[in-house]
């Protein structure tokens, strides 16, 4: 522990020196009687002073929690002897908050009594966490000396991301062959109604329509949407990362976005895979099952927005994390170039992809003078521009907005789907 001179001895020692001054310039005893009181305390604080020992421990009673939950630690503290005035305070990273505002804790131990006490804190932010870092400060028995110590490093904390709520799926245009919940547009077994048709050699008889059958001169069979299963490959833009009002993050915002489409796909049984996409480059092949749905918030946890100049492209995606047929949710805010390239490579190559674009207007600050207003229109000209190019490529887009609730912005990609159906037909 670090020994440090309390302003209480400071105090002593000057008034102490001061009146030992006036004494000897005025020649009189009384200044110095008056000071001798502080001196001799100072002394027997110097002479007695011990540094104390204490036992500190400190425990999380959750290391993984929802972004918006509490955090609660459990300090332990004990001392083999008696002390007056111990303080306690909790180093917080960013993104965490003291929920009960107490900043510092005041204690008193007796002798070989342990204390224990429970420090309360907010998860505001999903990421990676080292909490449990306290300052312990103690004051001897005459408050002329403090001993200060830090403990370790603390503990791990995983904040997960809040998901958010998808009530309904976009459909993919091309299903795979493994079993699942989404309705195939292919016919054959399964227990979804598509169409009736004659009867023709080897068709099995339990597909006969037995009322339709007699009131026609031939037999009539049902035909079938078979159930199969959705790939859904996540490309997260982390080339950029704008900070809004309030802290608003653009990232934090897509990682929650690419959550909730991972849990709800997940909970279909489809296969579900992840692209981080930037300055590194993380994937995670798709797969199903609840251990997928670990890897990919594992995955979440560790996206981060890095600065890169190096151009980038599709070409550096491992195959097996692209599969044919899947359907690629890209959730960008569109403003890395190297972003926009490669999802126009994409779909290029004929993949199935939908943009979930996160609008940057509502995190940038509004602009000051007419000069400002002009640059902002004109930057809104190009990225309408942008838009306009992708949906004549086929792919549909989704402005998402802060606070807007993510199904309402997909919407418009399952109309523009549903148009696009009509269109081609």
């Amino acid at each position: 522990m670090t020994r440090r001179p309390t302003p209480r001895l400071r105090a002593y020692l000057l008034l102490g020196a001061g009146g030992l001054v006036a004494g000897v310039v005025l020649g009189r005893p009384e200044p110095v009687l008056l000071v001798a009181p502080m001196l001799l305390a100072a002394l027997l604080a110097l002479l007695l002073v011990d540094e104390p020992r204490l036992d500190l421990d400190v425990s999380l009673v959750a290391d993984r929690i929802l972004e918006g939950d509490d955090v609660q630690l459990d300090v332990e503290v004990a001392s083999s002897r008696r002390v007056d005035w111990l303080e306690l305070a909790l180093w917080l990273p960013p993104g965490l908050d003291d929920r009960d505002d107490a900043g510092v804790l005041g204690l008193r131990l007796d002798p070989d009594e342990p204390r224990r006490v429970s420090i309360h804190a907010s998860a505001r932010r999903w990421g990676s966490y080292q909490v449990g870092r306290l300052v312990v400060r103690v004051r001897d028995r005459f408050g002329f000396f403090a001993f200060e110590t830090t403990s370790g490093p603390g503990l791990p904390l995983r904040v997960f991301p809040r998901p958010e709520t998808l009530q309904r799926a976009i459909r993919p245009a091309e299903t795979q062959m493994f079993a699942g919940n989404e309705v195939s547009r292919r016919r054959g077994d399964g227990v979804e109604f598509a169409d009736v048709r004659q009867y023709a050699p080897g068709d099995v008889i339990r597909r006969v329509n037995w009322r339709l059958s007699s009131r026609k001169p031939e037999l009539h069979v049902n035909e079938l949407h078979p159930e199969s299963s959705t790939e859904v490959v996540i490309l997260l833009d982390t080339f950029t990362d704008l900070i809004g009002r309030d802290d608003q993050s653009s990232l934090a915002s897509a990682v929650r976005a690419a959550n909730g489409i991972a849990n709800y796909y997940l909970r279909r049984r489809d296969r579900v895979g992840l692209i981080a996409f930037g300055g590194s480059i993380r994937w995670l092949v798709p797969a199903m099952g609840l251990a997928q749905s670990y890897r990919i918030v594992e995955a979440l946890l560790d996206a981060r927005a890095a600065v890169s100049i190096i151009w980038k492209g599709v070409d550096l995606i491992p195959p097996r994390s692209l599969p044919p047929k899947a359907l690629v949710m890209a959730v960008s805010p569109l403003l890395d170039e190297r972003t926009i390239e490669s999802l126009l490579d994409l779909r290029a190559r004929g993949f199935d992809l939908v943009v979930i674009e996160l609008r940057p207007e509502g995190y940038l600050a509004d602009p000051a003078d007419e000069f400002g207003i002009t640059a902002r229109r004109l930057w809104q000209l190009r990225r309408a521009q942008l838009r306009e190019r992708l949906q004549r490529l086929g792919v549909p887009i989704a402005p998402w907005t802060i606070g807007e609730p993510l199904d309402a912005a997909l919407e418009e990609v399952r109309a523009f789907r549903r148009y696009a159906r009509r269109a081609l037909a």
